[in-house]
């Protein structure tokens, strides 16, 4: 049997820390788009299972409740994803930044958000998952127009007007149906 080098080694350890970072920023691109389809079950899995819900509530039954809650009280949110930091404290821990740039339907208003999002994550059974998530905002401003009351695009007939997303995705439609 060969021994492996240090070379070798330090592949090795810089080929698995780049692949858990890149898991951890899917992390992150999978928050967004699971919350912008109102897709709970794909929204929890991504926390760990005993993941802090408020001061005295635990698991991912009562995230659930909680972004149901938080979810219903607006309408469409589109979140973007931009910049993401990672700083790993050892193989199974880590923690991160991500800048977030949120457009969200609150009644007749349209709302643009800068968020940062302060997380960490543990890996647990080999996947990466949210330990916490803190929402953090620099600022809320309410746009002039909302752009879901402009009349139907039919795209590609027209480039401007009001698509289909995301009233024809079938986790939105779950989420709407199912009522609180």
């Amino acid at each position: 049997m060969t021994q492996s080098t240090p070379l070798q080694e330090g592949c090795v350890n810089a080929l698995a820390r780049l692949l858990a970072r890149d898991e951890i920023r899917e992390l992150a691109h999978r928050y967004a788009v699971a919350t912008d389809a109102r897709d709970l079950d794909a929204l929890v899995a991504l926390f760990v299972e005993d993941v802090r819900v408020g001061r005295d509530t635990m698991g991912r039954e009562a995230l659930r409740r909680d972004f149901d809650r938080q979810l219903r009280a607006i309408g469409v949110s589109i979140l973007f994803v931009g910049n993401h930091v990672i700083d790993f404290d050892d193989a199974d821990r880590a923690s991160g930044i991500v800048y977030c740039i949120a457009q969200i339907q609150d009644g007749e208003r349209w709302i643009r958000q800068a968020i940062r999002y302060d997380d960490v994550y543990a890996r647990r059974d080999g996947r990466w998952l949210f330990v916490r998530r803190r929402h953090l905002l620099w600022y809320g401003i309410e746009e002039p127009h909302n752009p879901l009351l402009q009349p139907p695009a039919e795209w590609p007939k027209s480039h401007t007007g009001r698509g289909t997303l995301p009233e024809t995705l079938e986790s939105w439609q779950r989420f709407w149906k199912r009522g609180p």
